[in-house]
């Protein structure tokens, strides 16, 4: 049996192909700023930008960068054959960029007062990853 086979018959996990643009670039301790402008279409760098942002007391600022990245991460995840469900793992680190942008939004939503979009965005979450879901709380 392969690890992360579904026995349910659900849909199978999505994997994003590697982008190590963007993620090289933040490690080597690019401003994410730049790294978002570079590569737009990152949701890595929109996630960090989400986190720098909540990190200093800009919630709203934070729910934009996070709403980016996860509309960019949707768009990515399409493009690689999800239907709108099924799991996608945080175990591959190539997700993790669409799914930190995910729990981004759904922590800037709590601390906005978007009670309904903090808990779509919080089960959609469990849902896709509760390794993420986990590791992200």
């Amino acid at each position: 049996m392969a690890i992360h086979e579904n026995l349910l018959g659900g849909p199978p996990p999505t994997h994003l192909p590697e982008d190590p643009g963007p993620r090289d670039l933040l490690a080597s301790g690019a401003a994410p700023s730049e790294v978002a402008a570079k590569f737009p279409a990152s949701s890595l760098a929109w996630a960090q930008l989400a986190d720098d942002a909540f990190e200093g007391g800009r919630a709203v600022e934070s729910y934009a960068y996070a709403r980016t990245g996860y509309h960019r991460g949707l768009d990515a995840l399409r493009r690689n054959g999800w239907k709108g469900q099924g799991p996608v793992p945080w175990e591959h680190e190539p997700n993790r960029g669409f799914l930190r942008a995910l729990a981004a939004l759904a922590r800037a939503a709590q601390a906005i007062g978007e009670t309904e979009e903090y808990e779509r965005c919080s089960a959609f979450l469990r849902d896709s990853s509760p390794t993420a879901a986990e590791t992200l709380s």
